[in-house]
């Protein structure tokens, strides 16, 4: 794994050295880096947001099958994949966008702790003897961490200068350039807050990142009426996942280097501004009215490939279909009268067998009379 993510922040490493030559800021690279990134993932994001309104669009639909289906979860299952095969909605299709950022966050990770063979892609045998020069220094291996070796070697550079005899010129030529390029707003994006003093002011770095964090996702809720939804039929510690993701994003900025925090606060505050953009253009409701109205362009283009026929052959079929018609009416009509003539026979047997039984009952009692 560590493999992986390293050789990733040496791809990322070449993009941020080219906009450090340019800008000579770590930190303003760093800003320049997420928005192009940003920009590279916009349209996914514009996927994700019309797959939330494709699903939105069936929730109403998935709620009755609940309702059906509330005791056969099999048939339940069954019936809700049918659906969305036949809406075309895609339940996977808007998580790309949400695992992009990861390894691009490792990346940065990767290279902002292994800057000289990451960014600046210096041999990495160097970069080794380099480092474990550092173990054997008087006043500095007491306080050196190998896993920060590097970016020790990078903010002390001028102390150290005269022992990393094993870097070629143009190697200490780009390490001391780069020596000058971490500070931004007066903070030191090199330094961890966690090991830094408060009056540092690096503790603002995992602070706004906390705050950024919960406020992305507060917005998230509030300007998609389906995450809203989603995020009410949680239960439990569920619902408070995304607000235990932002905890956790403000301690990894608290022991990590500050520049990994800070690509992270930029992160969230270009999120925030994605999501006014997407609200604004590409809203649920908007994206729904757009899919309705192409479904009806659709068919009214269907509809117009379809060749009108000839005046005689409609004649033709109309007649054949007046003709069934009255065909099936007639049958219709004998099989009630043949219905109704049983019924009537039955009524007519039974009346002379009550005039007969009243004609005796009348001659007995005239005869009983008399």
């Amino acid at each position: 794994m560590f493999d992986i993510f390293n050789w990733f922040g040496s791809l990322l490493g070449y993009l941020l050295w080219f906009l450090y030559e340019i800008v000579r800021n770590y930190g303003v690279a760093i800003v320049l880096f997420t928005v192009i990134v940003k920009v590279l993932v916009f349209p996914f994001s514009i996927k994700q947001q019309k797959s939330m309104a494709s699903q939105a669009k069936v929730q109403k639909k998935v709620r009755e099958l609940q309702k059906i289906y509330a005791n056969d979860k099999m048939k339940l299952n069954e019936e809700t994949q049918k659906l969305y095969q036949k809406e075309g909605v895609s339940m996977t299709g808007g998580c790309l966008p949400m695992l992009i950022p990861l390894p691009i966050l490792f990346g940065i990770y990767y290279s902002v702790i292994y800057p000289l063979r990451n960014a600046l892609h210096i041999d990495a045998n160097v970069v080794n003897q380099a480092t474990q020069m550092l173990s054997k220094i008087p006043g500095v291996s007491s306080t050196f961490v190998s896993q920060y070796g590097e970016i020790e070697i990078i903010k002390h550079f001028s102390e150290l200068r005269d022992y990393l005899t094993m870097f070629s010129a143009d190697d200490v030529a780009k390490i001391e350039s780069f020596s000058h390029g971490f500070t931004l707003f007066g903070l030191d994006l090199l330094a961890t807050p966690q090991s830094s003093a408060f009056a540092s002011m690096m503790w603002l770095i995992p602070a706004l990142c906390l705050v950024t964090s919960l406020l992305m996702q507060f917005l998230m809720t509030k300007l998609q009426p389906g995450a809203a939804a989603a995020q009410q039929q949680q239960q439990g510690c569920m619902k408070y996942f995304f607000y235990g993701m932002s905890l956790f994003t403000a301690y990894l900025a608290f022991t990590m280097p500050g520049a990994v925090g800070f690509y992270w606060i930029i992160q969230n505050l270009l999120g925030i501004l994605q999501s006014f953009i997407t609200y604004k253009f590409f809203g649920q409701n908007d994206l729904v009215a757009r899919a309705e109205a192409a479904r009806v362009a659709r068919r009214e283009l269907e509809e117009a490939k379809v060749k009108e026929l000839p005046a005689n052959q409609q004649m033709e079929i109309r007649r054949t279909l007046e003709a069934k018609f009255a065909a099936s009416a007639g049958k219709n009509a004998q099989k009630a009268a043949a219905k109704q003539l049983p019924a009537a026979d039955k009524k007519g047997g039974a009346q002379p067998k009550q005039k007969a039984k009243q004609s005796r009952s009348g001659s007995d009692y005239l005869g009983q009379k008399k």
